[in-house]
């Protein structure tokens, strides 16, 4: 069955709830979509609200003080939200890959190269010990430790060595905090728990993101060993085919979406999962690559307007406003306009309530980093 680029697109967004607000709750909704990109303090915070009804942020900021959610480095090597066993059993997939990085020529330059990887690693859980330490802190230990080299280098390597996450105060509410770093099995009691097979891994990413090739869930997770683990899954999947012959798998007993369904105006988060996570990116993104990277600097974010993106904004403040300022890529219809005006507005509203609302509608374009 050949699956067509809208009937994907309506999967998605239904899979991603973005289609309609869910009542699920934050670590619900965290382990449904395997973690929320969390690079950033606030895209998290603005990719719940375009999923969950009656969103409220210090839940996540509750989940994070308690420990129920955690921060930490995973898919792509980069930092997400998500729940504690899921922070326990992903992790041990991903700490191979980031180990290696830094003893490569090109990681700062060869900054590490020479090094006893192992003799690295030792002095950096000497350094973090049990409690959670400042970025800060562990700079100057790096210096002491090594003298003759790079400290942000060295930082860095313990960053990826060992299986570590963020602590609070960052990732609260409002809180853009430098990060605080601790390892995890002092701060969630138990220690990575290698032995969550990889095709449990795919099934769940196909859950929220599929259908999908092998090489979509590789562009998501950045692991290896994707196609036998969609082997392994057998008859627990099947397989369509998209417009362009590739061969997109699915578990069995997912559904499609209606491609007529109507896809409201969202609004997300830089870096949002939803528009990242595919090789192939035309089931959300018009000619299928990648925004240009000006487009993802400085807290551009992506606007999906009938399921694709099809604009960007950038949030700047003041002492007494709030502007949000909105950038079509292609020609909005005046019900379009007037739609992500209105959604606009309700994020404003959620993120700076007490700030006076302003939305400018600027030319096709147009340089959001000014």
């Amino acid at each position: 069955m050949t699956l067509t680029d809208r009937v994907l697109n309506r999967t998605l967004l239904q899979r991603q709830h973005l289609l309609h607000r869910s009542g699920l709750s934050v670590p619900e909704m965290c382990d449904h979509l395997v973690g929320l990109q969390a690079q950033d303090v606030t895209p998290p915070f603005i990719g719940l609200f375009g999923r969950i009804a009656g969103f409220d942020p210090a839940a996540v900021s509750r989940g994070l003080t308690e420990r129920s959610l955690v921060r930490i480095t995973l898919m792509r090597a980069t930092i997400h939200l998500v729940t504690p066993p899921d922070a326990l059993r992903i992790a041990p997939h991903i700490q191979p890959e980031l180990e290696k990085i830094p003893f490569r020529k090109g990681f700062n330059g060869g900054a590490m190269v020479g090094l006893d990887p192992e003799e690295v690693r030792a002095r950096g859980e000497r350094a973090l010990g049990d409690e959670p330490t400042t970025a800060a802190a562990l700079r100057v230990r790096a210096a002491a430790d090594y003298p003759d080299r790079n400290p942000g280098a060295v930082l860095q390597t313990w960053l990826y060595q060992l299986p570590v996450l963020q602590t609070p105060p960052r990732g609260l509410w409002r809180d853009n905090s430098r990060p605080t770093w601790s390892r995890v099995e002092p701060w969630l009691g138990a220690p990575p728990q290698p032995g969550y097979p990889l095709a449990e891994l795919v099934l769940r990413y196909l859950r929220a993101f599929g259908p999908a090739s092998t090489m979509d869930i590789q562009t998501w997770s950045k692991l290896v060993g994707i196609k036998d683990a969609v082997r392994q899954l057998g008859d627990r999947l099947r397989t369509y085919t998209d417009e362009r012959g590739r061969t997109l798998y699915d578990p069995a007993d997912a559904e499609l979406a209606d491609p007529d369904l109507p896809a409201p105006v969202r609004f997300l988060g830089w870096y949002d999962n939803a528009y990242l996570s595919h090789q192939d990116r035309r089931r959300i993104v018009p000619d299928g690559a990648a925004p240009p990277l000006r487009h993802l600097a400085a807290q551009v974010s992506p606007i999906l307007v009938d399921g694709y993106l099809s604009g960007i904004y950038k949030i700047a403040t003041d002492q007494t406003r709030a502007r949000l300022r909105i950038v079509p890529l292609r020609d909005w219809t005046a019900a379009e306009r007037d739609e992500a005006e209105a959604e606009g507005a309700a994020l404003l509203a959620f993120l700076e309530p007490g700030l006076e609302p302003s939305i400018e509608f600027l030319p096709a374009g147009a340089d959001l980093r000014v």
